[in-house]
């Protein structure tokens, strides 16, 4: 695991630790020093800890006039043991949402498993950015996760449709990213 690194070519449009209003302004990275680790797999230095143990993720970019940010994660998402959503949603959307973003886009490419609890925590994210429009769209997540997430019914605060979870996001500016997923949600709103 300490071979993947979180997306590294918007850094030169937004970097977190340069965002006086992320949860990470003014955090010091290695680019050597592997101090996180998965269970016991090292994980690459660049990814920021949440408090959980299992799932980590990096703020790839941050729009707040378009009210988006992109966040890209990794590890076991489980809210069973370890609450992680309620330590994502305090310390991060929290984060954002006070400061104007409605939008989501959540790369989940690297999220390996997913363990529910309950949907509090969605339910309330959701509340937050409704009222503004907003939305949450998870974008790459593998089938096993997606199925995971829908026993737990957390697919209701979410989009998440085939379209979403085969998108080759990479080839896009984050600009273009958030005009191509607004597309695709509207086209599944209105099929």
């Amino acid at each position: 695991m300490h071979g993947i690194e979180p997306y590294w070519r918007w850094r030169d449009l937004y970097k977190a630790e340069e965002d006086e209003y992320s949860p990470f302004f003014e955090r010091e990275y290695s680019e050597f020093e592997f101090t996180h680790a998965i269970y016991d797999h090292a994980i690459h230095p660049q990814w920021d800890y949440i408090g959980s143990p299992t799932l980590f993720i990096k703020i790839l970019f941050v729009d707040y006039d378009d009210g988006m940010a992109v966040v890209e994660l990794l590890g076991e998402w489980n809210d069973t043991i370890n609450n992680d959503i309620m330590f994502f949603k305090r310390d991060v959307i929290d984060a954002l949402t006070k400061n104007g973003i409605y939008r989501f886009i959540i790369i989940g490419e690297n999220v390996l498993n997913f363990h529910g609890q309950s949907e509090d925590y969605y339910d309330e994210w959701f509340n937050d950015i409704i009222d503004e429009g907003g939305w949450i769209a998870f974008v790459n997540f593998n089938a096993h996760v997606l199925e995971e997430m829908m026993s737990e019914n957390i697919h209701y605060y979410m989009h998440s449709n085939q379209e979403l979870q085969s998108l080759n996001w990479r080839k896009y500016s984050p600009d273009k990213l958030l005009v191509l997923v607004e597309d695709k949600l509207l086209r599944a709103l209105h099929s």
